[in-house]
This record gives C-alpha cells, structure tokens and sequence, in this order.
C-alpha cells in the first residue's frame, strides 16, 4: 500500500476558528482521515506546511508512521520545530493511524495496546462566552449540567491577557466562580482555565481566594515559558496545577516532570505529534504520578475521535475536553461523530478512527478570515 494523495479541507464553522481537516489517500482506495490543530490568523499557514509535506508522503507506506513523524522533524525540519510545523504533522499522522485500522479491520485503541476503560469521561467547554455578568454564568452552568455533564470549564478573568491585574479583575474572578459552585451545586466539578496570563503573585492569591469553591483545577495560571514559575504556584495552592497545551512533543514535556511544575498535563493531539506521540508524552507522565487530560480546541469529529482512542489506552487518563459551541456544526459535516451523553463518550467499536466526514458538506463551510482581533487598543 502506498500513499497516492494528501488532501486539505479548511472548514469555518461561523464561531471560533476554522477546522482543518486532512485526508490521506493510498493506491488501495482506503483512506483516513485527520485534524491540524489551528489558530486564527495562522490557518492557512498550517495548511501550507501540509502540502509542502505531500511531496514526501506520496509513495510513503502508510503504516510506516513512526518513520514519518521521525523523519518530518529530523530532515524535512531539520530539527526546528514550531506551532504550524506540529500542527501539520499531527494532522497527517492520525490519517495515517485511521487508514491502518480501517485495513486491519480493528479501532485504532486496539492497536495500540488495548482499552483500559470502555467509556471517557469529558468536561464541557464553550457554553460560557456571552455570560456577562456572574449572574448568567451560573445560569448557563445550570444549563449544561442539565445536559448530563458533571464537570464544566471556563476562563473567569475579564479583560486582555495580561501578567498584571487589578484588584478589581481578581474580584470579578473569583465572584464567577462563587457563582457557578452556587449555582451548580457540590457535586459538580469546576476547571478554572487561566490562559498563561498571570504573574505568580497573582496567580496563588487569586487560587487562594477560590479555594473554598474547590474547583477541580487551576489550568496555566503563568506563562509556560518558564517552568520553575509553574513550579513555585503548584507548591504555593492546594489546587491540582495544568498545563501542557501549548507544549508539543516528549521534549517539550521532559522539563515539565523533572520541575514537578504541573499535577496534570493537557496536551493537544492535534499540535503535540499526533496519536503515538500523546501516548508517549502519557507513559513519560506515568511514572511521575502525573495525569493526564488531552486538550480538544479541535472540531467535534476527527480531534475528537482520535482523543478518545488515545485516551482508552492511558492508565492515567483524568478526563477529556469536549467544546458545546462546535457540537452542532461537527454534526453536519461528520457520520455519526462521537458524542457526549452524562458526560461520558463510549469508545467506538468501527474500524479506524470510527468518524467519517463529508466532504461535500466540508465544500459548503469553506475558509473565511474572522474579523480582525482588537489587540492594538491594548495597551502593556
């Protein structure tokens, strides 16, 4: 079997950001499906690093997938990785992933190991954008515990991501996430994402001050560039620390245990390597007592489902990140995607990756820009 074609669909589904999805395609009419991760502005940035990987891929054995992504970062790279070069390798690994399932006729958990779990449970994220007071936050909240969830994320910092703020900002803070614990009640777990934006002093007083609503986590309270900051907030709380979103590969992890800088990491399969590689960055966790909740910014398809594959596998799998506002638009461009129900999804049982997309519904949500950002009014 041999690699014939390299396809790129870039989907906007109206909120967010565009989707990228990649199609792989052999001589033996089996293909597989796979998503970049994406950020705006830099989408299509992404997709290039895509297509100049084609030229190398057509004629590649798709089972050869550890060759590949080894090959892509030490020659095709040489050795200079960055966010659009492990977005595009991710992408096209997990196509490669569901062509070898779909030809051995088994789910791509069972390759790699086999499950330790039947069903994976997810937190709700993107059902609290509009929330402008704390007020709607907690109505909100009560809505989606509605919905069978019984963990749900939110960023509760107002204004730009800045490593300084005020007092007032760190009150409004904390008064969201009184609100939400009050209004979905003690059972319910609550992840607090920060977004790499706080200065230690800020990051430890604010979770002092949350820590009566006992929130499951405190995600990327300080930049993650400097990792002995991370370290001195985990130490300074008694919240479980996250981080790992924007750090891509094994070596990009290697600090983070060695630093005892996080109780959990979130790696991303659609920017870290891939499928093969979060399970590496997973069992490099293990023996540190670290665990493990893949980040998911991705679409509700073929992000989704590779998640979930990989995260079968893990002993120590926490919990998986599942975006409300991309349900409904995932649900029209895929077959029969994956979807939550009492906050668990149950593994798949088809062969590949499970998801199939549409491509003629992909043609009808084509690329758009999204309206320019309003940065330049910030000021440091």
């Amino acid at each position: 079997m041999k690699i014939t074609k390299v396809k790129t669909f870039i989907v906007h589904p109206g909120v967010g950001k565009n989707w990228l999805f990649v199609k792989v395609e052999t001589d033996e009419g089996i293909h597989g499906w796979g998503e970049a991760y994406t950020q705006a502005d830099r989408d299509t940035a992404i997709e290039a690093h895509i297509h100049k990987l084609e030229r190398y891929l057509v004629g590649w054995n798709p089972f050869e997938i550890k060759r590949f992504t080894h090959m892509a970062y030490e020659d095709w790279a040489t050795k200079r990785g960055g966010i659009d070069f492990f977005c595009a390798v991710s992408g096209v690994e997990q196509a490669l992933w569901d062509i070898v399932g779909k030809t051995l006729d088994q789910p791509v958990y069972n390759l790699l190991g086999g499950p330790c779990r039947d069903r994976i449970r997810v937190y709700a994220n993107g059902w609290s954008t509009r929330a402008a007071t704390p007020q709607e936050l907690g109505e909100r909240a009560r809505e989606v515990v509605k919905k069978g969830f019984t963990a749900l994320k939110f960023d509760p910092f107002p204004g730009p991501w800045r490593l300084y703020i005020t007092r007032e900002e760190e009150l409004q803070a904390i008064g969201k996430v009184k609100a939400v614990r009050e209004a979905v009640g003690p059972t319910v777990d609550i992840l607090v994402e920060v977004h790499r934006r706080l200065a230690p002093m800020h990051a430890i007083r604010v979770a002092h001050a949350m820590e009566v609503y006992r929130p499951f986590w405190y995600e990327e309270p300080v930049p993650r560039e400097n990792l002995e900051a991370l370290a001195e907030v985990r130490r300074g709380i008694s919240i479980p620390v996250v981080t790992g979103e924007c750090i891509y590969t094994k070596a990009g992890f290697r600090r983070v245990f060695e630093t005892r800088a996080a109780d959990i990491i979130n790696p991303d399969i659609c920017n870290t390597g891939g499928i093969l590689e979060l399970k590496e960055i997973a069992a490099m966790a293990e023996p540190h007592y670290v665990a493990v909740s893949p980040h998911n910014y991705n679409s509700m398809t073929i992000g989704l489902a590779a998640s979930v594959h990989t995260s079968a596998v893990m002993t120590n799998f926490l919990i998986l990140e599942y975006f409300l506002n991309f349900e409904a638009m995932s649900g029209e461009i895929a077959v029969e995607p994956l979807r939550a129900k009492q906050g668990f999804i149950r593994l798949p049982k088809t062969p590949g990756l499970g998801v199939e997309l549409k491509e003629e519904a992909l043609a009808r949500y084509h690329y758009q820009e999204f309206p320019k950002r309003s940065i330049a009014r910030y000021l440091v």
